[in-house]
């Protein structure tokens, strides 16, 4: 989004952005983006600013704060993005401290901010429900978008030769991108895939640990999975990513809450059909263009992976439809729509 800012502002314009202290800032970096590191490190400015101290972010027209960890007040107007409810609605798929952070930065930005931005329709009804004292005129949704390398035509070699690099090579395989963690209903998926024939798809996880100790290892033991059809990935890189999605014959994403569900844009993007649990932001994102199960329907999930499978005409129509889908998730879009807000604030500020 920060590029696309920069990419799309007017002459008169700056985008700046404002990183905590770390010794190297490339993962912070966006073209065109130019970067103040603020002297405090992660921890400690996250201490800071949940007390209200630490460095002011004064000297700016308007603050963006992407995330709920908001500055101290400034004359500036902020805006802060509140990604999901999920801490209100699943709490049980966070940790308390998690639940307790997120819920009083939530309330403070209530109290402080502007405008609230939001990824979808369905977390800015929802908010609403929530948090008292929010009003629908300060709630504003940008959405959010997909790098333009996803929906790109690779070269098939590439595409089989990171399928093969990842071991993915012998058998079909279905794909789930999630951080490893209760909310992302990768024990559903699981028992999904026990559920499919003997000689059925693998099933690769892309994604880093989470919170809760998930054990998919065990978990696939359990339900009598050999090793071979579960393959824990980790985190791979974008362009990765995109070829391993090209390679793979459905997305799975079996979540019990969301506030948008980028891999699915993301997959539909490239042309990957989608399986995707019934979780109300996950149906605003795919549209008509997914195979929708309820959450925690293993049964169904497991249904709608052999359908894939086993219907060439399904998986191709999911796939058009979902690249007709994708093409409203783009991040121009989306900076343009930040950039009326911003106006409209910085105006009325004035």
């Amino acid at each position: 989004m920060a590029a696309a800012l920069a990419q799309s502002a007017d002459p008169s314009d700056r985008v700046r952005g404002v990183t905590a202290w770390h010794r190297d800032l490339t993962a912070a970096r966006a073209a065109g983006v130019p970067l103040t590191r603020l002297p405090l490190p992660a921890r400690g400015l996250v201490l800071a600013w949940e007390h209200r101290s630490g460095p002011r972010l004064s000297r700016a027209d308007l603050v963006h704060a992407p995330t709920p960890l908001l500055p101290p007040p400034s004359r500036a107007p902020l805006v802060v993005t509140i990604h999901d409810t999920v801490p209100w609605t699943h709490p049980e798929t966070l940790t308390p401290r998690g639940v307790r952070w997120h819920i009083e930065m939530a309330e403070r930005a209530v109290e402080q901010a502007a405008a609230i931005a939001v990824p979808s329709q369905v977390v800015a009804r929802e908010l609403l429900g929530v948090l008292p004292g929010l009003e629908p005129a300060r709630v504003h949704v940008l959405g959010a978008g997909v790098s333009a390398a996803f929906r790109a035509e690779p070269d098939p070699a590439a595409v089989a030769a990171a399928v093969t690099a990842f071991g993915l090579d012998e058998r079909p395989y279905v794909l789930s991108l999630a951080t490893l963690e209760p909310r992302k209903g990768l024990d559903v998926a699981l028992a999904a895939l026990a559920l499919t024939a003997a000689g059925g798809p693998v099933l690769a996880i892309v994604g880093q640990p989470g919170w809760g100790g998930l054990d998919l290892v065990g978990a696939a033991a359990r339900l009598g999975l050999p090793a071979e059809r579960v393959k824990l990935l980790g985190r791979v890189s974008d362009p990765e990513l995109h070829l391993l999605l090209r390679g793979a014959r459905a997305l799975l994403m079996p979540s019990r809450a969301e506030g948008f569900g980028l891999p699915v844009a993301e997959a539909m993007a490239a042309g990957t059909p989608v399986i995707s649990s019934d979780a109300p932001a996950l149906v605003e994102v795919a549209g008509q263009a997914a195979l929708v199960v309820a959450r925690e329907d293993a049964g169904a999930l497991a249904a709608a992976i052999e359908r894939v499978l086993t219907e060439p005409g399904l998986a191709e129509s999911l796939s058009a439809a979902g690249r007709a889908q994708a093409a409203s998730y783009t991040w121009p879009k989306v900076a343009e729509r930040a950039w009326a807000l911003y106006r409209s604030l910085v105006r009325g500020a004035n």
